[in-house]
C-alpha cells in the first residue's frame, strides 16, 4: 500500500473492549478461512478490490496480496486512474523473513525485493501495525513514522453482517483508519488526492 491513495494528482467494559490486541504472531490476524477480501468502494462506487490469501501454519505464514483499483470517467468510461500491486509476504517464526511486489501506480512501475526486517509492512492486514512507530512501504521499500491512535469501540458493517470492531487512526507517512475486530482486519478508510472518502468494505 502506498503512504497514501494517490487518487487524481487518503466505563470497564468499554475500556477493555478498546483496548488494542496484544502483539502477537501474525497468524492471530489470518481468518478461519485463509482469505480476505474487499470492495473498494468510491462516492458508492465499486472501483476495486483488495484480497489477502493466507498459506502455512502456526508462526510460518505466506500471505499473498492483490490490489486492482480502477477509476474511470462519467460517460465516456475510459480509465482516469488505474492502481495495481501484487505482493507477497513470507513471515517464518512470527517476523518478516521477506518481501516482495510489483507494482503499476497509474503508468509508474515499482519492482522491489526485499529480505528480514523488523518493521511490519503497510499491507494493513496485520494488527500488529497498531503498536508500531514505523512500518514498510510495500511500493518503494521505503519506511514511513507513524502515530496510531485508538479511537474505541465502534459497530461496523460488512458483507457478513454489522460487527464490533477496535478503530485505529494512523496518522503520519501512512493515513489510514483500520478497523479490527480482535486481530482480524475488517475496514480500511483512507481519503484520497481529491479528497474523496475510500472504503474497503469486507466482502
Amino acid at each position: 500500500m502506498t503512504r497514501k491513495f494517490p487518487l487524481f494528482a487518503t466505563a470497564a467494559a468499554l475500556a477493555l473492549a478498546a483496548v488494542a490486541p496484544a502483539m502477537a504472531s501474525p497468524s492471530a490476524s489470518v481468518p478461519a478461512g485463509g482469505k480476505l477480501a474487499f470492495d473498494v468502494i468510491r462516492k458508492g462506487k465499486d472501483i476495486g478490490d483488495y484480497t489477502v490469501s493466507f498459506s502455512g501454519s502456526g508462526n510460518d505464514v505466506t500471505a499473498t496480496i492483490a490490489t486492482n483499483i480502477s477509476v474511470k470517467v462519467p460517460v465516456i468510461g475510459v480509465s482516469a486512474y488505474r492502481f495495481k500491486q501484487a505482493s507477497t509476504e513470507t513471515w517464518r517464526g512470527g517476523k518478516l523473513a521477506g518481501l516482495t511486489s510489483k507494482t503499476d501506480d497509474n503508468g509508474t512501475a515499482h519492482d522491489i525485493t526485499l529480505g528480514a526486517s523488523p518493521l511490519v509492512p503497510a499491507s494493513l492486514w496485520n494488527a500488529d501495525i497498531v503498536h508500531a512507530s514505523k512500518v514498510l512501504n510495500t511500493i518503494d521499500g521505503s519506511t514511513d513514522a507513524i502515530k496510531v491512535s485508538n479511537m474505541g469501540p465502534e459497530s461496523i458493517a460488512t458483507g457478513a453482517g454489522t460487527v464490533k470492531a477496535t478503530h485505529y487512526a494512523l496518522r503520519g507517512g501512512l493515513n489510514r483508519d483500520l478497523w479490527y475486530d480482535g486481530a482480524k482486519l475488517v475496514h480500511v478508510r483512507l481519503t484520497a488526492d481529491d479528497g474523496s472518502q475510500v472504503d474497503y468494505v469486507l466482502k
